[in-house]
């Protein structure tokens, strides 16, 4: 029973394009414009599909004797059975950012932005200067002052259309494979192999079968591609002599200079260039004597310097905009009670370390101690004095002091009781 049922299910057949859907498809591809762009970093050809109903509204198909295309809807419903067929597909532009290019075209791009706002910069002087000619001169006829007022709104309006370039996008992939009326992508999978690929290959095929049959030539013919072999290994001989030679002559100046002087002849022969460049310029000297090692170093202090500018705007570019709100929401923030006691403690313990740095480290010492101690040193002579400015003799003097105002106060009671 499951043997019946898998063959009672139908397979699904492939539909194949018609030949009439196939000269669709190619004449819109020699004549609807294209442009290139990356798709799945692949170089890609894509088209816009109101322009694709726009060509094919004024093609054969529309105004010849078999007529398909009646209005707009008959060319998308048309278009829909090309995209089953898969001659194209729809994509989803994306602009190109500066995250998406390569290093050397944002380094270009730089470039290209900096030359125009030098541009900007003289035609803004250049307008300022006109101006002022025209306010100077006022004896202008009023004709003549419209005419000019149009002529420079004429201008202003060319260099905005120069200035509003289309920026670049790149395609994806887009879900809703659906051919829709409208500004919408759609790239190109039908790439007709070309006629005279044919003949091309159909030559390259006789070209071999004719090599091999080389002994049975004509004489004649025979030598003529013997003199032609001769002649292309002399010029190839002549190129590697003159490697050689140009190499002596550069070593044989460079030895009697004391490598001041360096001479190249045919500086381009070895290099990765056409076959014309190769030749040319003829000779390429240069002099490293004295100043040359001043010029080098100035050269490569001014790259040194380009580069440092170009890192350091970079930075202040990302820097400035973190930094502020960074600081905002610092400053914005309000000061709870904790910190403020926090604040007082951390001011209060800078201050005693200020003042214990400032002055001498003291120990804490009783009266009766250094009375003991003054009248032992007055008894005996064997223990030292104390050093001026210690500890000890500063409490002495304290001491001191207060049993004197102690006696002044007894003294001044006695008076007042009698």
């Amino acid at each position: 029973m499951s043997r019946r049922r898998l063959k009672d299910i139908p397979i699904p057949v492939e539909e194949k394009p018609t030949k009439q859907e196939y000269a669709i498809a190619t004449y819109l591809k020699k004549n609807c414009p294209t442009k290139k762009t990356k798709f799945l970093n692949h170089q890609v050809n894509y088209f816009y599909a109101n322009k694709a109903i726009d060509i094919l509204l004024d093609s054969q198909w529309a105004t010849g004797k078999d007529v398909i295309f009646t209005d707009r809807q008959s060319v998308v419903d048309c278009m829909n059975k090309l995209l089953k067929l898969k001659f194209f597909h729809r994509a989803k532009k994306i602009p190109i950012t500066d995250k998406d290019l390569k290093p050397k075209d944002l380094k270009k791009k730089k470039e290209k932005e900096k030359e125009e706002k030098k541009k900007k910069d003289t035609e803004k002087k250049e307008v300022k200067k006109e101006k002022e000619e025209e306010d100077e001169d006022e004896t202008k006829e009023p004709g003549a002052s419209d005419k000019d007022e149009k002529e420079g709104k004429d201008k202003d309006e060319e260099k905005e259309k120069k200035k509003k370039k289309k920026s670049k996008i790149k395609l994806d992939m887009h879900l809703e494979q659906v051919f829709v009326d409208g500004a919408d992508a759609y790239v190109w999978m039908y790439d007709p192999i070309p006629f005279w690929y044919y003949i091309a290959g159909a030559l390259c095929l006789f070209g071999a079968i004719a090599v091999c049959l080389f002994p049975l030539w004509p004489p004649t013919v025979r030598k003529g591609v013997y003199y032609l072999s001769i002649a292309a290994a002399g010029f190839l001989g002549v190129i590697l002599a003159l490697a050689v030679i140009r190499f002596i002559v550069f070593v044989i100046i460079w030895i009697l200079s004391m490598g001041v002087h360096h001479l190249w002849l045919l500086p381009n022969l070895t290099e990765d260039v056409g076959f014309f460049a190769s030749f040319w310029p003829l000779y390429h000297y240069e002099y490293r004597g004295e100043g040359y090692d001043k010029k080098g170093k100035k050269k490569k202090k001014s790259k040194q310097e380009a580069k440092e500018q170009e890192e350091q705007d970079k930075k202040s570019d990302g820097d400035e905009t973190v930094d502020g709100q960074d600081t905002a929401a610092e400053t914005d923030k309000p000061e709870t009670d904790v910190e403020r006691v926090a604040g007082e403690e951390q001011t209060g313990a800078s201050e005693t370390d200020s003042e214990n740095s400032n002055s001498q480290p003291f120990e804490m010492v009783e009266k009766e101690d250094v009375v003991e101690e003054g009248e032992k040193g007055e008894g005996g002579k064997e223990e030292e004095e104390p050093k001026k400015g210690s500890c000890v003799e500063e409490v002495k003097e304290s001491s001191e002091t207060e049993s004197e105002e102690e006696d002044e106060e007894k003294d001044d009671d006695k008076k007042t009781a009698s």
